[in-house]
């Protein structure tokens, strides 16, 4: 990515959403990076790492959770009863999320969900600041209310229909890496809103939801921001509060 990119961003986003949490990155590439794989289980607890400027890398090895490998396009397969792991569970066996009331509900939410492969051996993690001549394939941000109301509406500011940000169901990871990536062929790429995986939340901020967004469709909104609400009256009351917030937050 250019320097002059990244720093133009930073610039823009500090001047309209003050000390706000800069985005993560992600990209794919066959090199080792000098990054190391986070601790934990989840994926998205490794991820959420990379706001404090530690970069992180999965593979198919180092990705630890069955549903992280396949949305980070490691593998298709799925653990062993995993319909019954998604739904009810089986008595004595295995302890079943209730994220789905049937198991054959979860068999038809299978067939419909899409799956794309990894384009090559490592998955790397970096904050904005933290690139360097990486290419991402999407970027990350974990934001509060306010924020996400600004990016909501940045995204849609161009856009003729009413859907420039959408938020299917799925693991915090899938709405993180898998859809961001998936749309980033479409004829009008979206933004995707997630972190809404109740077994995700607890390695987020209570307060903040994932705003995933294609690198392609990023770099437009980046080139709007200048002539958007963001630069209105409206906007900066909202600024301000998110200020507040963010100062606030820093001093816990």
């Amino acid at each position: 990515m250019e320097t002059a990119l990244k720093e133009r961003f930073i610039r823009l986003w500090r001047k309209y959403f003050g000390p706000a949490d800069l985005p993560i990155v992600f990209f794919y590439t066959d090199e080792k990076p000098a990054a190391e794989t986070p601790p934990g289980r989840c994926i998205i607890q490794g991820i959420y790492r990379v706001l404090e400027g530690r970069d992180a890398v999965f593979d198919a090895e180092t990705a630890r959770c069955a549903g992280g490998r396949r949305y980070a396009g490691f593998t298709s397969e799925v653990m062993p009863d995993f319909e019954y792991f998604l739904s009810c569970g089986i008595p004595g066996k295995l302890e079943g999320e209730r994220y789905k009331k049937s198991p054959e509900l979860v068999r038809e939410f299978m067939r419909l969900g899409p799956e794309l492969k990894a384009p090559a051996k490592y998955l790397v993690f970096k904050r904005w600041d933290k690139v360097e001549e990486e290419i991402p394939e999407a970027v990350v941000f974990f934001a509060r209310a306010d924020v996400l109301s600004g990016l909501f509406t940045l995204a849609n500011f161009d856009r003729p229909d009413m859907d420039g940000v959408y938020s299917p169901f799925g693991a915090g990871c899938s709405t993180a890496i898998l859809y961001p990536r998936l749309e980033r062929n479409a004829a009008l790429p979206r933004a995707v809103l997630g972190m809404f995986d109740v077994s995700a939340r607890p390695f987020v901020g209570e307060d903040r939801l994932s705003f995933s967004v294609p690198f392609n469709r990023f770099l437009t909104m980046i080139g709007n921001m200048e002539e958007s609400f963001l630069v209105t009256d409206s906007w900066k009351a909202v600024l301000r509060r998110i200020q507040k917030t963010e100062l606030e937050n820093m001093k816990c």
